[in-house]
């Protein structure tokens, strides 16, 4: 494969759902990070779904959410919720189980 190794078989498949409050410069921000994090050490393994508040407010309750931005961790088990600035690439890494592929980002 050109763009990188296929998934392995024993590798996970992360299902990841983002909670954002509109289109706020804090939301975007926890989206941008969460999409270069997923594709640098999820490629081609990760689902990331986000979730607007403000257009799908019942969301909120399926996963307990009570402030925004909101990661959760649905597969593999088990169930992480990680909860406001997620900019800070060690701490996300950690609270999702993920081990990096290479050394710390510059």
């Amino acid at each position: 494969m050109e763009n990188g190794s296929p998934p392995q078989p024993d590798q996970p498949q992360y299902v990841l759902r983002l909670y954002v409050s509109g289109t706020t410069a804090r939301s975007a921000r926890a989206i941008a990070s969460m999409r270069r994090l997923c594709d640098t050490e999820l490629k081609d393994r990760y689902e990331l779904d986000v979730v607007d508040i403000y257009q799908n407010p019942a969301a909120t309750k399926l996963d307990q959410v009570v402030a925004v931005p909101t990661l959760v961790k649905l597969l593999p088990v088990p169930l992480r919720r990680l909860v406001g600035d997620l900019s800070d690439r060690e701490r996300v890494l950690s609270g999702l189980d993920i081990v990096p592929k290479a050394g710390p980002v510059e």
